[in-house]
């Protein structure tokens, strides 16, 4: 006996009515559940089909859904992980590389050459160039958020990419560090190299999580859901 297209909807209900916010995640869900069901069926086709979903429900212990969805989500940052990886290496090949060491020589030239008036500038700079990023993820975030509203549908991992992982903000905290480099005095050409490629490369992460990756959102989701163009 297979279920109705009443019964998978009221699977996909009680999903949502048990903290599953994610299409995507419903969907593995539903397959699961109405696979389990359909087996239960032929051992026993008197069941009731609530009765089947409670006993199938409780096979996922006391927390329910939330193993399954940390898991998925722990997976999905991964994969993110991998690709903003992949995104960052390539700044280090032909072409891009020549942008990206003159990004760090220009930073070190200035590091060991700059008056404390100076620094105070490029500083007010770097705290300029934080605000412009968390800014940006409000207003992609915003956008997100109504996009989602007018589909009605949530994708796990395209909320990992607009949620930026765990990387958005990180050019904060070498800049935090750095406003409080004392230029009067002599800065170590070790100390300042390592500042200089510090601070581009936290930048250069930046970038790929607010723009790069964004852009290309779409193809990323099209390959982690083959379904995802035809219900988006």
């Amino acid at each position: 006996m297979k279920l109705t297209s009443q019964q998978i909807e009221r699977l996909y209900q009680f999903t949502r009515q048990h903290y599953v916010e994610w299409y995507d995640l419903q969907t593995e869900l539903v397959d699961h559940l109405a696979n389990a069901i359909e087996q239960q069926w032929q051992e026993n086709p008197n069941l009731v089909f609530e009765e089947a979903l409670q006993k199938e429900f409780k096979k996922f212990g006391v927390f329910g859904f939330m193993d399954v969805v940390e898991k998925r989500q722990a997976a999905l940052n991964k994969k993110y992980n991998k690709i903003v990886w992949k995104h960052f290496k390539a700044f280090f090949t032909i072409p891009k590389i020549i942008g990206t060491f003159s990004a760090v020589g220009i930073f070190f030239y200035m590091l060991m050459n700059l008056s404390k008036q100076a620094g105070i500038i490029i500083n007010s700079f770097l705290v300029l160039a934080i605000l412009f990023f968390w800014f940006a993820i409000i207003v992609k975030k915003i956008k997100y958020n109504k996009t989602a509203k007018l589909s009605g549908k949530k994708w796990l991992f395209k909320e990992v990419i607009f949620g930026y992982g765990n990387f958005a903000g990180l050019s904060y905290l070498p800049t935090q560090i750095l406003v409080h480099v004392d230029f009067d005095a002599q800065i170590g050409m070790i100390k300042g190299l390592f500042f200089s490629v510090l601070i581009v490369s936290m930048y250069l992460i930046d970038f790929i999580i607010l723009f790069e990756i964004p852009s290309k959102a779409e193809k990323y989701l099209e390959e982690t859901y083959p379904e995802y163009k035809f219900v988006a």
